[in-house]
C-alpha cells in the first residue's frame, strides 16, 4: 500500500537537499571567482612602479567599470577584499569549498 505521506516527505527532503547543495555551490564558485579577480588585479599591479597610488587608482577604476553593471557586490571597498583575499591566499587550492565568501569576507573585516 503506497504511504501517500512518506513518499511526499522523501521528496521534500531529496529537494531541499538539492537546493542546500546548489547554494553552496553557487557560493564556492563565486568565491573562486573573487579569488581569480583578485589575481588578476594583483598581477596588473605588480607591473606599476609605484604601487601603492596604482592599485588606489585601480580598484577605484574597476570598480567604477564594473558597479554599474554588476552592482555594490563590486564597489571599491569589495574589489579591494578581492586582492586582499587573494593576497592572503595565493594558492587557488587554500579556497575550501566548505567555506563560503561570507566566511572570508567575515575575516578581512574582523582583522
Amino acid at each position: 500500500m503506497l504511504n501517500k505521506q512518506t513518499i511526499i516527505a522523501d521528496i521534500q527532503a531529496i529537494i531541499h537537499s538539492a537546493k542546500d547543495n546548489a547554494i553552496r555551490l553557487v557560493d564556492h564558485e563565486r568565491t573562486v571567482m573573487y579569488w581569480h579577480i583578485g589575481r588578476r588585479i594583483f598581477e596588473e599591479e605588480q607591473q606599476g612602479k609605484d604601487r601603492a597610488d596604482y592599485g588606489n587608482y585601480l580598484t577605484e577604476f574597476i570598480a567604477a567599470q564594473l558597479e554599474p553593471e554588476y552592482g555594490s557586490g563590486f564597489s571599491k571597498r569589495q574589489i579591494e577584499l578581492f586582492r586582499q583575499f587573494y593576497r592572503t591566499f595565493p594558492i587557488a587550492n587554500a579556497v575550501r569549498s566548505q567555506l563560503g565568501w561570507t566566511h572570508y569576507k567575515m575575516f578581512y573585516l574582523a582583522s
